[in-house]
């Protein structure tokens, strides 16, 4: 097995899903609230899965929360986490959806102290690892250490997504907010 999500890509074929998401959504900063939302959502979603199995059902998660808006999601009622728990295309986890529904109401106090998500993601932009878990989990459920890593790296606040000599690397540092220029990726 390759030691690097970039090396492990080289081994599959074009249209296979991991590789899809490392050419066009690993490490590529996030702008929307929504979006960030969505991301902390999958990968809370993959804690005791394959990463595989969460991208195979990414079309599906944004259907049934309702493209991750975090108004709609904060508002869900018992009745629709029941309709989720039907949902074969989605993780049906009683502790998961109840953790989106939890964060989408944070993610709302956020933006109301902050403006958004990301400027709250943005404010607290240079952490460590251990850091940012510390802070994930005293605001958000379901973020342990993993979920945090990959979350904060997926979206391009910790380095690692991605291997210098990957062709994707240098499209990811033009895209980056120019405080973050020249940190690693």
């Amino acid at each position: 097995m390759a030691t690097t999500y970039c090396s492990y890509v080289t081994t599959v074929n074009g249209d296979n899903v991991h590789k899809l998401y490392h050419d066009n959504e690993y490490g590529f900063p996030l702008k929307n609230d929504n979006d960030l939302f969505a991301r902390l959502v999958l990968e809370i979603n993959q804690a005791g899965l394959s990463w595989e199995t969460i991208l195979k059902k990414k079309d599906n998660f944004f259907k049934a929360f309702d493209d991750f808006d975090v108004k709609k999601v904060a508002r869900y009622t018992p009745a629709k986490v029941e309709k989720l728990l039907q949902d074969a295309g989605i993780i049906r986890n009683r502790l998961k959806i109840n953790a989106a529904i939890e964060n989408a109401k944070k993610i709302i106090e956020i933006q109301n102290e902050h403006g958004s998500f990301e400027n709250w993601l943005n404010k607290h932009h240079p952490l460590t690892k251990e850091e940012w878990v510390k802070l994930f989990k005293k605001n958000f459920r379901f973020t342990g250490g993993e979920i945090v890593n990959e979350f904060l790296m997926s979206t391009g606040y910790l380095p690692g997504a991605h291997t210098l000599d990957c062709p994707v690397y240098k499209k990811i540092a033009k895209l980056k907010p120019m405080w973050m220029k020249g940190e690693k990726l």
